[in-house]
């Protein structure tokens, strides 16, 4: 059969054997993602109610923004919530950090790359992964909140996702709290004067987030979002989980 002339040409026997064996690894692959969700998901059963914590892997240690994200981990911890960060350094490990040294876990959801160090030493249970998607999934599917802490493209990344998965219907409604009114201010007035005058967003998809600078209002926050309901799923947010 004579093939599509926008299709290429895959006659060339040499040419035809290489995509033959990278279509082969290429299926195998898939069977490398499902390990990982199924490993990740049975792991992290145990983990509820937990708060996904994002922000930059640059912050150093004696950062305002590192001692502050430490300090809320703490409070979220000895209120009874695992926290879940990304396992790096910067706001990642303070992060682990603060949850480790309180009283409930502290999660590590490790991504390995080729230039990049390990995961911090702070992590009760530390789950590693080699593609991003299945990482991010687990961060939303665990999530019973998130709190954004300053950050670069990845946090930016993490935000937009679960902004987009709760604005779509594909994930349930939970709280959304940024960390910082000075560094999120200029991005969010964007929002306002960018997004909603041109139709992007509708204007109720700014209540989706809320700014808190204070350590102990961001876990008060949280427990007044879950007062009325409690951190369990209903059953339709269990099948709402099933299609992320």
């Amino acid at each position: 059969m004579k093939a599509h002339p926008k299709l290429p040409d895959n006659t060339d026997p040499a040419a035809n054997a290489a995509t033959q064996a990278y279509r082969a690894r290429e299926a195998w692959r898939v069977f490398e993602i499902m390990s990982e969700f199924v490993e990740a998901t049975e792991r992290l059963q145990a983990i509820q109610p937990a708060v996904s914590i994002f922000g930059s892997a640059r912050t150093p240690r004696d950062h305002p923004y590192y001692k502050k994200t430490e300090e809320i981990a703490r409070l979220l911890s000895d209120a009874g919530f695992s926290v879940i960060s990304g396992g790096g350094p910067g706001i990642m490990e303070a992060a682990n950090r603060g949850a480790f040294h309180g009283k409930s876990p502290s999660v590590g959801l490790n991504i390995l790359l080729p230039h990049e160090q390990g995961g911090n030493a702070y992590q009760d249970v530390s789950q590693s992964f080699r593609h991003f998607f299945a990482r991010k999934m687990m961060f939303v599917k665990n999530a019973t909140a998130f709190v954004v802490m300053p950050g670069g493209f990845g946090t930016l990344d993490e935000l937009s996702e679960a902004l987009t998965l709760i604005q779509t219907g594909k994930s349930r409604r939970i709280p959304i709290i940024l960390v910082g009114s000075q560094f999120w201010g200029g991005l969010l007035d964007w929002f306002r004067a960018t997004l909603i005058n041109e139709k992007m967003i509708n204007p109720d998809d700014m209540d989706l987030m809320q700014v808190i600078d204070e350590p102990r209002a961001v876990v008060d926050a949280i427990f007044a979002f879950y007062e009325t309901r409690g951190f369990g799923l209903s059953p339709a947010e269990r099948e709402m989980q099933l299609s992320l």
